[in-house]
């Protein structure tokens, strides 16, 4: 079930979702808009490899915005900040991000119970376009989670995405066995 915007309302009011800075504003009727941070980053190498750190050079976004171009993976970051702590947190590009051919996140749309951090955004462009710091880029959906939990992602000890960050997070998928 997907929480309402009264619902999500609560649930903030009890501490169960926090987030920073929050706006009335972005509230819809059963989401919450969440907005591009300062920063984007691209990876310093043309070919990734999985089982290996792959760095990344960060940069803050100008005033005038900055052109993202096809064939590249810009990672972004959400200005808000979430904590979820009961919930699962799903994270969905908004339409009229969509309508520009711009996708904010391929593969990584759920945040476990727990997470508490800024969204490192996956950003490809179907062709080129221009972004601007603070603009609406994505909306949170909260759903509840039937059943006890055991293992929250936040006190995870292999968890990859606990240090809270202002900045875009790389792949951690090097800290995997496989």
């Amino acid at each position: 079930m997907i929480l309402s915007d009264t619902q999500i309302l609560q649930e903030i009011e009890e501490g169960n979702i926090l987030i920073e800075p929050f706006d009335k504003e972005a509230l819809g009727t059963n989401s919450y808009d969440v907005h591009l941070g300062r920063h984007l980053a691209v990876y310093k190498n043309d070919i990734l490899d999985a089982k290996v750190h792959n760095e990344i050079d960060t940069f803050e976004i100008p005033d005038d915005g900055f052109v993202l171009y096809p064939g590249k993976i810009y990672l972004g970051v959400t200005k808000e900040y979430t904590e979820t702590l009961a919930h699962v947190a799903f994270l969905e590009g908004l339409s009229s991000v969509g309508r520009l051919g711009i996708s904010i996140n391929a593969n990584s749309r759920a945040g476990d119970v727990g997470f508490c951090n800024t969204w490192t955004l996956e950003i490809s462009v179907a062709q080129p376009v221009k972004l601007y710091k603070n603009m609406p880029i994505g909306q949170l959906f909260y759903i509840k989670v039937d059943g006890d939990i055991r293992n929250y992602y936040h006190i995870k000890k292999d968890a990859k995405y606990n240090n809270r960050s202002m900045k875009p997070v790389e792949s951690m998928m090097h800290k995997n066995k496989f």
